[in-house]
């Protein structure tokens, strides 16, 4: 019972090493047969191909004469392959662009790993024969993108790094949608409110400036003095004359110049409130917010008739953050904006998130009032006030 306990614990090690590396083809061979009656359900394979797709893995299941295709999410290729090896399949091979990657698992069940270089990789496969264009392209040197570990000194895509590539021509790609309603007449001025490390902050000002040629003025806010320090000495080393960084509280901040952007990563509960009423109070042309940590609607929420939505701590918890959304694009809708709640996938590699992108635009009033009715209706129902509510509508 030791010895199959420390080989599988083996092979879980050496899964996830292979894992980490980033591979984008494996090969799973060498099916053992089982017992008529006692075979697993991969076990009815005699070799497994898995390809890494834009957006998901497909696994190509061969018997003596058929293929079966299946999609497999990210998130559970790990475990599906570690299932497999366990189950019966005593080869894999995987394939890095670089490195080839070998489990093996003998008859008496002892498991050894090797690495080599690839001779001759296999070739990627892409999904419907097309391979996709992002907004920022593979072979360009961009320098922030170098920095973060995400593009060689080539500008080449490190493998293991194409979930946070995809990710960040996501964020682009949703802004790129709408920087035409910017000012041409005079500089574009940009907030970012909690900029962190402020890794989209730097690939933003790159593609506005070096790709777009816009005139692009953008002031990173952050409370950590050290973070910009040395956001400020990224900027420099990069000549981005025209971002700069400095402390700043979301709540208290004011700018003396006409805004025409707010962005608003993640800034923790009723912070994002904040951020989104200073783009309000300033008028402000585009507003990109993706919320954070959202406990105050779940402290306050209560209704006796559905009470059906607290008796779960998760439930009430995720209730309570997508009402927080909804409340909060109404009340944009009611100040003047187009607003929409789009999917996006943060850097984190949490769960999917909701980014909130308003456009101010002529609204008819009709809509307006409808959007504020339908919040007065929810804070009725469930007995709260949201804090983006108070500082928008005081008087409500």
């Amino acid at each position: 019972m030791k010895h199959m306990e420390e080989t599988e614990q083996e092979l879980q090690k050496m899964v996830g090493d292979l894992w980490r590396a980033g591979p984008y083809k494996i090969i799973l061979s060498n099916a053992q047969k089982a017992a008529p009656g006692h075979a697993a359900p991969e076990q009815k394979y005699r070799r497994i191909v898995l390809n890494r797709l834009e957006t998901c893995w497909q696994a190509e299941k061969y018997t003596e004469k058929q293929v079966f295709h299946e999609n497999l999410p990210e998130d559970r290729v790990e475990a599906y392959l570690r299932a497999a090896l366990s189950a019966g399949f005593r080869q894999c091979n995987a394939w890095d662009g670089e490195w080839e990657y070998i489990i093996r698992i003998s008859k008496s069940k002892k498991v050894s790993g090797q690495r080599k270089r690839a001779a001759q990789a296999p070739k990627e496969k892409q999904a419907h024969n097309r391979k996709k264009h992002y907004i920022l392209e593979e072979g360009t040197v961009i320098p922030p993108l170098q920095d973060m570990g995400i593009f060689t000194a080539e500008g080449k895509v490190v493998r293991s790094m194409y979930d946070k590539y995809r990710q960040i021509n996501r964020f682009v790609e949703l802004i790129d949608d709408e920087i035409g309603s910017l000012p041409k007449d005079r500089p574009i001025r940009v907030i970012d409110f909690g900029c962190g490390k402020s890794y989209l902050t730097f690939v933003l000002y790159y593609y506005l400036v070096k790709r777009k040629g816009l005139d692009v003025q953008i002031t990173g806010l952050d409370l950590k003095a050290d973070v910009i320090e040395r956001c400020n000495r990224a900027a420099g080393k990069y000549g981005y004359e025209g971002l700069h960084f400095e402390p700043g509280d979301i709540s208290g901040y004011d700018c003396p110049s006409p805004v025409d952007m707010v962005i608003s990563l993640h800034a923790c509960d009723t912070a994002t409130d904040y951020a989104l009423y200073n783009a309000v109070r300033w008028k402000a042309k585009l507003i990109f917010s993706v919320p954070c940590c959202q406990h105050e609607l779940n402290r306050q929420m209560k209704h006796e008739e559905l009470s059906i939505l607290s008796r779960y701590g998760i439930v009430q918890e995720r209730t309570a953050a997508l009402m927080t959304d909804a409340v909060r694009g109404n009340l944009l809708t009611a100040c003047g904006y187009r607003t929409q709640l789009l999917e996006f996938v943060d850097l984190s590699h949490t769960p999917k998130n909701i980014l909130i992108r308003a456009v101010r635009t002529v609204i008819p009033k009709a809509v307006k009032e409808e959007a504020r009715r339908e919040v007065e209706e929810l804070k009725q129902t469930f007995g709260f006030r949201p804090t983006l509510d108070e500082l928008l509508f005081p008087d409500a």
